[in-house]
Order: C-alpha cells, then structure tokens, then sequence
C-alpha cells in the first residue's frame, strides 16, 4: 500500500529550517552555511534532519545562547574549531577540512556569527576536496557571506600551497 501524503503536509529540509539566519546559504549539498542560529532554529535543524554543527566562533564570544547544550540536548554532534586572529593557522584549516570531509553525505550546518569566516574557511575545502576552480571557490564564498580581505588572504594562500 502507497501512503500518500495530504497536500497541507510539507516536508522540511534542513537548509528551510535556518532560512532565517542570517546568510544562510545551501553551500553543497548536505551543508548548510550561516551565522549563528537560535535554539528555535537549532530544534528546526534537527527535526529536519541535521544532525552535526560544525561551529567555528572562539568560545569567548559572547552567543545568546548554551550552543553546546542545546545540541546535546538535541542529539546532534557538535565540533569546535575556533577561528580568530591568534588561530589563522594550516592547523585550523586542516581540522576545518577535516571535519568537513567527516561531514559529506550528512546534514551539516557549518557556521560563526555572521558567516564571514565560514566563507574563507571553505574556500580550501572547495577546492582541494571539491576540486572547485580558485576564481569559482571565492565567489562562493563571497556569496556565503566572507568579507575580509584578511580572512580571504589565509584561505587562498592554504589553498594554493597545498594544491598537489
């Protein structure tokens, strides 16, 4: 017997259930990118499926909420990898990839405040792991939300020195 759904019932994805941070993108399939979510937005992501949160905003920051108990509470996997000023190393961009390679053919959500961050910090990904074309990685990431010629600098220059 086929069950069929009424015409009212519609289904969530997990990049619906944080349309509303801000700058939230659907990067790669499976990925979801933005600033920081709500607890609201956290239970929507995990009734949607998601199920790890790669975070990478310096524990210090000020978040208008317990991230990590909310996750556990949630059931989802929750992994830090701070990125600021004193950690703008190949070490942070390795456990980035890391993580994010971890992560394909799951729902992931990968974000900071404002997605900023995010941006650079895939740009490696995108194009060592994705083999996405320099010039194509960096629109993207402008897209997600990167910003700083900073951020972008680091991000390109781990990108071209571990191209094989």
């Amino acid at each position: 017997m086929v069950r069929r759904l009424s015409p009212e019932v519609r289904l969530t994805t997990p990049f619906d259930a944080l349309r509303d941070v801000v700058n939230a993108c659907q990067a790669l399939p499976g990925l979801v990118t933005g600033g920081q979510p709500t607890a609201e937005q956290f239970e929507a992501f995990a009734a949607a499926g998601g199920d790890l949160v790669l975070d990478i905003r310096d524990p210090r920051e000020p978040r208008p909420l317990d991230q990590a108990a909310v996750l556990e509470r949630l059931g989802i996997e929750y992994v830090v990898v701070p990125v600021s000023a004193a950690t703008q190393d190949d070490a942070t961009l390795d456990r980035i990839r890391e993580v994010l390679r971890r992560a394909k053919g799951r729902s992931a959500l990968f974000h900071c405040a404002s997605a900023n961050r995010v941006g650079a910090a895939l740009i490696p990904y995108l194009v060592l792991d994705e083999g996405m074309e320099e010039p194509d990685a960096i629109d993207a990431a402008l897209r997600l939300g990167l910003r700083s010629p900073d951020l972008l600098a680091w991000a390109v220059d781990y990108a071209r020195r571990h191209q094989k």
